[in-house]
């Protein structure tokens, strides 16, 4: 994506099923565990690159023992960070005490991360302070060890200031309106509540304390809990969760908008964000792992046992297709075919844009996560040219030479690699005018590869937000090639909407295609429509969010897709270009066929799968229209 956007966060969760002692044996170290964990969490860190944090908890220490451990870290490498602190202490222990390091009992009374339960999270920071108390897992401690919460998750929810209010209700002081902090909060209500009725129930048998508080262990109900806290979230979540005495959950909001995979042998059981870190970390087949259904919850208890249990009943299921485009991993076996069937589906128009000129016109990508659906592209540019191929072999008839085959059979649509980044390259200037020749040198362009006025130049790039970085570099980098046309290709379709479930888009302001329709509006005197969007929007601000109805869809609706991809052109061409260009978007349908098990299209189509959306969307049209430079949640 040329315009780099973040996406919160990911999560990995494991569970060691046998004793640590096991481990050692078979595998000659008592950190299994944590060396399994940093590889989930490297494997994604696509993910979340501003921040992470790891916790873990021992199983059946004695009282005044620690139990807990944790370590969230901000550093410019979090991940690298967190390994580096956990595993200096083992190395310190191997170097005073070499006989120690395979000592179990020894590791779980004086080193932390030697427990059986682990979770780790990586962040990417949507809002807010970009600090370690931002980063997750969130830890709600008490003295009864079937208090302590520790919670980390991708979400994002929409109603957190329903769910505070809530909160107040019930007695509670949160300190600071946040949808972590609400969730935690929401959870450990409930947790506290089944705590107290657990405690009532049993203590009622005439037995110790202690007996009490090993029933309530063993008796809790987490899909009961979780079950009380979730039947008002609005928004789209995998929220991972652990007890302090050793149960764990997973949670998957109804519609299924976040991701979450999950893996059980009798060693261990695992949970991510992304199928592929699972099967990298414990070399399985795409077929061994799980995916999380919608409104489901994953329960693993204090004695392994693990069973996916329904929590909310499902929704309409949208899972987010920017999962696929963009933000997941493409080593997924799904994702990839499903990338290459985008750029696939794309061809027709980007051909029309060429005349059908491919003899002299240039294939590329920018930048290389788009590679994969240039990949697509080319096989249906192979396609396209094969049906010509035999076409114009059938005109020469019985009687065609070698030479005339020789010429059609050898025919190749032209690719090349256009573009390469300079990862070293940064700047530190402030002015605009300065930062801005910089960073129009990010990339090394290829030259030779374009025959200077002669060929058409198309490049994919896998979505088009706000089109800054084509504006402002990717537009003249290209154009010192002197191509007698510049063609970018968006493999997704055009980003009209908020997201409020995850992804940094929240501002309608941001997005070339709203600025595009806008301009449209203003141009053929249609700013009425404008102004009776903003009074219906106002009109519905305070209604249930279930009443709520997206009014921002009316910008649209007096313009064609292609409209609005011309005036997005327009847009985005520098003044100095000597090139002309053309914007080709992918169609919602072809994102639908490409994609037909993940149809979460909002930011699309504006059709939001949670009442929640349309409020939001609402009122990001608001805070455009009277000039806030603000979240719409």
């Amino acid at each position: 994506m040329s315009d780099p956007i973040k996406h919160e966060c990911g999560i990995a969760l494991l569970r060691l099923k046998k004793p640590i002692e096991y481990f050692i044996e078979k595998y000659g170290t008592a950190f299994y565990g944590v060396n399994k964990l940093h590889l989930l969490m490297e494997k994604q860190h696509n993910r979340g690159q501003d921040g992470a944090g790891v916790a873990n908890i021992k199983l059946d220490m004695n009282p005044g023992e620690r139990y807990i451990s944790r370590i969230r870290s901000v550093n410019k490498t979090p991940i690298k960070d967190i390994f580096e602190q956990i595993n200096s202490r083992f190395q310190d222990i191997y170097e005073k005490t070499p006989e120690k390091i395979k000592d179990v009992e020894h590791l779980k009374k004086s080193a932390g991360f030697t427990g059986e339960l682990f979770l780790g999270h990586l962040r990417y920071g949507t809002f807010g302070k970009n600090s370690k108390e931002s980063c997750h897992p969130f830890l709600r401690q008490n003295n009864w060890i079937t208090r302590n919460l520790v919670v980390a998750g991708n979400f994002n929810l929409t109603n957190v200031d329903e769910l505070f209010d809530v909160l107040l209700k019930v007695g509670q002081h949160p300190k600071e309106m946040s949808d972590t902090v609400t969730v935690l909060e929401k959870i450990g209500h409930f947790l506290d509540v089944e705590n107290d009725e657990l405690y009532r129930q049993f203590k009622k048998d005439n037995i110790s304390n202690q007996e009490v508080y090993e029933k309530i262990a063993k008796h809790i109900e987490i899909e009961k809990i979780l079950k009380k806290a979730s039947e008002d979230w609005d928004g789209g979540y995998a929220m991972a969760g652990l007890l302090g005495h050793g149960d764990a959950f997973v949670l998957r909001d109804p519609a299924g908008v976040r991701p979450a995979f999950w893996y059980e042998d009798d060693e261990i059981c695992v949970v991510a964000s992304e199928r592929p870190a699972i099967q990298t970390a414990f070399n399985l087949q795409v077929e061994d792992v799980n995916e999380l259904n919608p409104g489901h919850a994953l329960i693993v208890k204090k004695d392994g046992s693990v069973r996916e249990h329904l929590i909310n009943e499902p929704t309409k299921v949208s899972k987010c297709s920017f999962e696929r485009i963009y933000f997941s991993r493409g080593s997924d076996k799904d994702i990839y075919n499903e990338r290459k069937e985008l750029g696939r589906l794309i061809v027709e128009p980007v051909l029309e844009t060429v005349d059908h000129d491919l003899d002299n016109t240039v294939f590329s990508f920018i930048p290389n996560t788009a590679e994969i659906s240039f990949y697509g592209m080319v096989k249906g540019l192979e396609s396209y040219l094969n049906v010509q191929k035999i076409e114009e072999v059938q005109k020469l008839g019985s009687n065609a030479s070698k030479e005339d085959l020789e010429k059609i059979i050898n025919r190749r649509a032209r690719i090349e690699k256009i573009a390469i980044k300079d990862a070293k390259l940064r700047t530190f200037i402030t002015q605009d005018d300065s930062r801005n020749d910089l960073v129009s040198h990010v990339y090394d362009i290829t030259y030779g590869g374009i025959r200077a006025h002669e060929d058409n130049l198309v490049v994919i790039d896998d979505s088009i937000v706000r089109g800054t970085t084509l504006r402002q570099s990717i537009f003249k980098i290209l154009d010192r090639m002197n191509p007698k046309k510049i063609v970018v290709v968006s493999s997704a379709p055009q980003i009209r909407y908020p997201d409020c479930y995850g992804i940094d888009m929240a501002k309608l302001g941001d997005f070339i295609a709203f600025n595009a329709a806008i301009s449209l509006l203003r141009e053929q005197g249609k700013e009425s429509i404008i102004d009776e969007v903003y009074q219906l929007c106002l009109s519905q601000v305070d209604k249930p969010k279930e009443e709520v109805i997206n009014h921002v869809k009316k910008i649209y609706d007096p313009f064609t897709p292609q409209e609005i991809s011309k005036r997005i052109a327009e847009l985005l061409t520098p003044e100095d270009m000597k090139a002309p260009v053309d914007i080709v978007y992918q169609s919602i349908e072809n994102l639908h066929q490409a994609c037909p098990n993940n149809k979460g299209d909002w930011y699309f189509t504006g059709n939001y799968p949670t009442p929640g959306g349309n409020k939001v969307v609402n009122k990001a049209f608001i805070n455009w229209k009277e000039n806030r430079n603000e979240r719409a949640y």
